[in-house]
């Protein structure tokens, strides 16, 4: 079972946050163009980092803890994923302790709110 520990940390991940979405459902959920081009940068710089990191040997993924199923430039879809689950975690949390805090993120959110 350890070949699936990578992705039960990302479940993990997502079961522990996804209540969250319910509190800043407006704020992150309500804005799909914007998280999704937040998440789009995200992955396409990170993804891009590691495969160069894993072509010049400076990077490489435990086959143990990984499933085996391998995009193109020998990168794990649990890493793959990884970028998308993690920033999605950041936000969602981030919006939430905002929200919690009553602070605005920025004068475009005070205009966003009103």
């Amino acid at each position: 079972m350890t070949h699936l520990s990578y992705l039960a940390i990302l479940f993990a991940c997502l079961v522990c946050v996804a209540p969250l979405a319910v509190v800043v459902r407006r704020a992150v959920l309500g804005h799909p163009v914007r998280l999704g081009v937040t998440l789009l940068v995200t992955f396409v710089v990170f993804t891009g980092w590691d495969l160069y990191a894993i072509h010049a040997h400076q990077w490489r993924y435990a086959p143990a803890t990984t499933t085996g199923l391998l995009l193109p430039g020998r990168l794990p879809i649990e890493e793959a994923l990884f970028f998308v689950v993690i920033p999605l975690c950041i936000i969602l949390t981030f919006e939430t302790t905002r929200r919690v805090l009553r602070r605005p993120a920025s004068a475009e959110a005070e205009r966003d709110a009103s």
